[in-house]
């Protein structure tokens, strides 16, 4: 005891457990707290008296304490000031028993033996309790036994003046006595608290209970998750999705780097030539590396799109994190198999040396590939040039607009280059320097000062244009083109060479996609579905995971109710349990 109490203090808060067992004894819990006092003496602490005053009222705020209101008896009641602090925590007497010590002592010393029946009946002081009680402990010495302290109360009581005055007779007990009573007090009162609140969780139970079957009709029991669903199966990948995809990643190479530069060689030989040299090129090196990026874009948006398809309007929100973590992580873990690129590319290889166009059907599909196409491309470069030259006339009267000093040059530039173009429709791509330097002089001589790489940067705009313009115009006249193509007639009007080559990409497109669809549906989809096992079980043996990535209102109720069912069938055995031992 001495050690728990700190240098400089009197008193500790410290509790200091000691458990009794045995037949016999009531079960409770006592705690001795020091005794109230009103003054500090010499060697106790300066905040002695608000620390037990403090302590107390901790231990007297608990509504199911019983507090067992000691006043010693043998010194002058006025004295006292814990019938204040306990009138001030316990107000009605609802669960305080009042005991008078030392009567025997207040029996010899007393003047006014009534001021003791007072005490016992409740009038001398204002506060109220359950009962009052007077005992004696012995005379007082280390010395006396058991036995010898039980006949010295059972002889006072027997032989005292109040007692034969009748002062006593309702309130006179022996510590036996007062123990019982302080037990069916403490007893009465836990009866009542934990009957309250079985019904208060009854009543839980019934209105968690209420919600669930209004909320998750479908769900069979709150124990489990027997509502959730699985998901149908479906073809996850489509060829033409993947061949859409491989197209806008690949089309501008194709465009730029390989039919652009074939095409404006002006002749037939060198255009198939430049064609198979770059095709051959591209497909060793970037051809299947893009493909099966599309590929495995594809394979996480399928897979995103097939797991959000879980969700439907009868199914709450408890399996979105986990979903979109195993998501996260099957992809994260998925590794495409290495044999894929080789074997494509061998695919791919031998689609675009094919240059038989066997039927009509395929030339026109070839046609239409070809036109939509260039048509996208001659948008996108008529998009740029309007950039560059800002508004024309009838844009800038319906929209009050003007033209920067850039644009009005670059804007001069463009029709002193058209003008070039209607004189020599069969001009290279390139422009050459004496011809730039003519386009600038003219340009000076309008007061137009222009730099000779604008020149070129438009010219590159404005020829780009001109050849896609020149290249649709084409495309229209091959299309009575295949009668010449299929017999190997000369003609050099319709030499659709151009033709033959998208062909070419579209038929790599489309054996391209076949492939992959293949590899996504046998080898890969598989290799995923075994990710999304592993993971789930990862997931499952990770008790901190299921927590934080399960969760919802249908997660958070059927825990709720597992607590309250737990605690009612508890309560219910306890209540049960008491009335028993009553």
């Amino acid at each position: 005891m001495h050690k728990s109490v700190k240098e400089g203090k009197t008193v500790s808060p410290e509790t200091i457990s000691l458990s009794v067992k045995g037949p016999g004894i009531q079960r409770m819990v006592l705690v001795d707290l020091p005794g109230v006092i009103s003054t500090v003496t010499t060697g106790m602490a300066a905040d002695t008296k608000e620390a037990i005053f403090s302590m107390s009222k901790a231990y007297m705020q608990n509504p199911n304490a019983i507090i067992l209101c000691i006043q010693d008896g043998s010194v002058d009641a006025e004295r006292s000031i814990v019938t204040d602090l306990v009138s001030q925590m316990d107000p009605q007497g609802k669960r305080t028993i009042f005991v008078l010590t030392k009567v025997d002592l207040a029996e010899k010393n007393l003047a006014s033996p009534g001021r003791i029946q007072q005490i016992v009946e409740g009038k001398l002081f204002p506060m109220k309790a359950l009962g009052y009680f007077a005992v004696v402990t012995g005379k007082g010495s280390s010395n006396e036994s058991i036995d010898s302290i039980k006949d010295y109360e059972e002889d006072f009581f027997q032989n005292s003046k109040l007692l034969k005055n009748g002062m006593l007779k309702a309130h006179q007990v022996t510590t036996k006595n007062l123990s019982l009573a302080v037990s069916d007090c403490f007893w009465k009162m836990v009866r009542e608290s934990v009957e309250q609140q079985a019904d208060a969780f009854k009543a839980s139970r019934f209105n968690l209970e209420t919600e669930w079957k209004n909320n998750y009709p479908a769900c069979a029991s709150w124990t489990g998750m027997s509502c959730s669903r699985r998901p149908r199966t479906r073809s996850w990948t489509r060829e033409a999705i993947l061949q859409k995809k491989l197209w806008e990643r690949v089309s501008t190479h194709v465009i730029e780097n390989i039919y652009l530069p074939a095409a404006q060689t002006m002749n037939s030989g060198t255009f198939n030539t430049t064609v198979d040299i770059k095709l051959k090129q591209w497909t060793d090196k970037q051809l299947p590396h893009k493909a099966l990026e599309v590929a495995w874009e594809t394979l996480q948006e399928e897979f995103a799109r097939f797991m959000a398809e879980y969700k439907g309007k009868d199914q709450d929100d408890i399996f979105d994190k986990l979903k979109e973590a195993v998501k996260d992580e099957s992809i994260k873990r998925h590794k495409w198999n290495e044999r894929a690129m080789d074997s494509l590319r061998v695919i791919q290889h031998n689609a675009l040396e094919d240059r038989s166009i066997t039927d009509k059907p395929q030339w026109d599909a070839a046609i239409q590939f070809m036109e939509e196409t260039l048509q996208t491309r001659l948008k996108d470069t008529d998009s740029v040039i309007g950039d560059m030259v800002g508004p024309d006339w009838r844009q800038r009267w319906m929209n009050w607009t003007n033209r920067t000093p850039e644009q009005h040059v670059r804007n001069e530039t463009k029709n002193e280059l058209e003008r070039l173009l209607k004189l020599h429709e069969d001009h290279t791509a390139y422009l050459a320097n004496d011809e730039v330097t003519t386009v600038r002089k003219n340009l000076e001589a309008r007061g137009v000062e222009v730099d000779p790489v604008l020149i070129k940067d438009t010219w590159h705009q404005l020829y780009r244009r001109h050849f896609l313009q020149k290249a649709l115009f084409h495309c229209n006249l091959c299309r009575r083109g295949f009668y010449y193509y299929q017999r190997h007639f000369v003609d050099s009007e319709l030499e659709c060479n151009d033709v033959v080559l998208f062909w070419r990409i579209q038929r790599m497109l489309g054996i391209t996609a076949n492939t992959l669809r293949q590899q996504l549906t046998n080898t890969e989809v598989r290799r995923l579905e075994k990710n999304v096992k592993e993971v789930l079980e990862d997931f499952g043996e990770d008790t901190e995971k299921k927590v934080h990535l399960i969760t919802g209102r249908r997660v958070q109720l059927a825990e709720d109710l597992k607590k309250v069912r737990e605690i009612q069938e508890k309560l219910e055995a306890f209540i049960e349990a008491l009335h028993k031992e009553k």
